[in-house]
């Protein structure tokens, strides 16, 4: 983490010292929520349309803290502890996480996408630490406050950082690509998330592209050459090249600079070759052919890094993902949980649903599939596409919960046999029903929005499944 005097931090954000007696108190970390204050800490203040974190700033220099910023326009700073005077708190925060960044200096490695951008980073951070020191985003700290949080953690011995990027509208990802000025950016894809916002697939395409605003000259741009609006944004007039940029193609299709050439599904995951790695094999512990996909962005960045073949096979079968991501959970009782409940788009759904319908058991294939939030003034004809998308030949049973996803299950129940798709608004209910339904040699996938916290029937799932055999 930072540890810098109280002077130090105020020369890198830009802000005064309340009090010049104060220089040499000596800070580290930065704490942004008052309930979380560590020893010597820094404490952020930020303000938000329901909150001022201002109102903390003397309780956090009591609890521990050894200085805090303060907004110049919020009045007498506390007293207690040093504090710097600033005219944006926020704004500071970024440009301090900017300044620390560029003096402990590593290479700087940038991932975004619609979908697939957390495990894509997993897979990348896997890959590089066989040969370097390196430090990730934790969670989804990947937005205006959290990645700057994310920098300020860092050791200064870190030789490389992977930093996620997210973003709901234009101008997002700009910012936080100019504050981590990346070597290498990676595109997974573009998908339908934020529709809502931006209106059109290829202004998504637009905002997913900023990540190159802030990359150093002659960096390293990684992206899915299956996706078309990709290139036609870089062909716009307008579109913003950093000097000397340097571009690698990963895809399905051939003419990609990288594809894959085999795929075997197996219980351990996915085996695959791929065109740039002729003659060798990776084992992949995640279903799906899309996360075969991701992987060949993370063989890229690893292969520009010089890490081994060796260090990649093994960083791959070591592979460890942020929850919720194809996580596939075994219940004592022997059924299969396959948790992808973080978050949905149509892309994404299709994905999951793909994996299900690839999963070989002696059971049944169940999908417990629930609203796509944030799709704009479409959003019925995409959940009714989703429900035609489900194959019956493949999937037993269908289950939607949400009042969007009753489309699904209503395209879903035009191909299906009568009592094999239901639709419920009430996640008792729906517990219920799938208490009745599930058998332990079945597979049931749970997909949807964050916002639908369908994770919770999962986890109730498994442990009455658990419970039946004691």
């Amino acid at each position: 983490m930072i540890t810098r005097t109280l002077y130090n931090i105020a020369v890198m954000c830009g802000g005064e010292l309340s009090s010049a007696g104060d220089k040499e108190i000596e800070i580290a970390g930065v704490v942004t929520d008052s309930r979380k204050i560590t020893p010597a800490c820094l404490f952020v203040p930020l303000v938000g349309d329901n909150f001022d974190g201002h109102h903390y700033a003397a309780a956090s220099l009591a609890a521990g803290a050894a200085g805090a910023l303060w907004q110049r326009d919020k009045g007498p700073a506390p007293e207690g502890g040093g504090v710097i005077l600033v005219e944006d708190t926020l704004a500071a925060l970024q440009k301090l996480s900017s300044a620390y960044l560029s003096e402990i200096a590593p290479r700087v490695v940038a991932v975004t996408g619609s979908n697939g951008k957390t495990t894509t980073k997993d897979m990348i951070t896997s890959l590089l630490e066989g040969q370097y020191k390196v430090h990730k985003t934790q969670g989804n700290f990947n937005n205006h406050i959290g990645l700057p949080l994310t920098i300020l953690s860092m050791d200064t011995e870190v030789e490389i950082a992977v930093l996620e990027m997210g973003m709901s509208s234009r101008g997002e990802i700009a910012l936080l690509s100019r504050i981590a000025a990346p070597d290498v950016a990676v595109i997974t894809n573009v998908g339908e998330s934020h529709l809502l916002q931006l209106g059109s697939r290829k202004e998504i395409a637009r905002a997913k592209l900023e990540i190159v605003d802030g990359m150093k000259p002659g960096g390293l741009l990684i992206y899915n050459g299956d996706e078309p609006l990709l290139e036609e944004v870089m062909a716009e007039p307008e579109f913003y090249s950093p000097e000397g940029l340097q571009t690698f193609r990963f895809g399905q299709a051939g003419d990609n600079d990288d594809y894959p050439t085999g795929l075997m599904t197996h219980s351990g995951g996915m085996t695959f070759t791929s065109h740039h790695h002729a003659g060798r094999a990776f084992t992949l512990p995640l279903p799906g052919r899309h996360n075969v996909i991701n992987a060949l962005a993370a063989l890229a960045v690893a292969r520009h890094y010089g890490v081994t073949e060796e260090n990649i096979e093994a960083g791959l079968s070591s592979l460890k993902l942020t929850g919720m991501r194809i996580e596939v959970m075994l219940a004592s009782s022997g059924l299969t949980l396959l948790n992808d409940a973080y978050n949905a788009s149509p892309t994404s759904m299709r994905a999951a649903i793909d994996v299900l319908q690839s999963m070989k058991c002696s059971g049944r294939r169940i999908a417990v599939l629930g609203d796509m939030l944030e799709l704009g003034p479409d959003e019925v004809l995409f959940h009714q596409q989703i429900g035609s998308y489900l194959d019956p030949a493949l999937t037993d049973y269908v289950y939607t919960y949400g009042p969007l996803s009753a489309h699904m299950a209503a395209a879903a129940a035009e191909r299906f046999e009568a009592g094999h798709v239901f639709a419920f608004t009430d996640k008792e209910a729906l517990m219920t029903a799938l208490n009745g339904q599930c058998g332990p040699k079945d597979v049931v996938l749970f997909k949807a929005s964050r916002g639908m916290r369908l994770e919770e029937v999962l986890h109730r799932l498994k442990d009455h499944s658990e419970a039946d055999l004691n």
